[in-house]
């Protein structure tokens, strides 16, 4: 999933954690379900939870890469300078708000 970077392939498109996000939670309730059991509302259902509160809790309502990390990533001296400093901290704090919220849904969803 490293490809998910920088906006999609370093292309500053949606934020890599929040895809990431919503790729667990279509691997989890996505389509096919064993025996025949549809999981897909529980898809839609935690997917617009995990969009909601990811540009809630960690991105200012914003969602793509550009915006939040304020990289060009066409721009090597912006990469560069954004893997040496604080930018790349905030992406890594990003990311991890990003596993608590799905691990929170994931958990919520064991009691529903």
């Amino acid at each position: 999933m490293d490809s998910f970077g920088g906006g999609l392939g370093a292309h500053g498109e949606v934020c890599g954690a929040m895809i990431g996000g919503l790729a667990v939670i279509g691997l989890k309730f996505g389509r096919p379900q064993p025996a025949g059991k549809r999981s897909d509302m529980k898809m839609w259902k935690y997917s617009s939870i995990f969009i909601r509160r990811f540009k809630e809790e960690a991105t200012d309502g914003k969602t793509l890469c550009r915006n939040i990390a304020g990289v060009d990533w066409r721009n090597q001296d912006q990469v560069r300078k954004f893997h040496e400093g604080e930018k790349f901290r905030s992406c890594q704090t990003l990311t991890g708000k990003a596993a608590r919220i799905i691990g929170e849904l994931l958990e919520q969803s064991l009691v529903e």
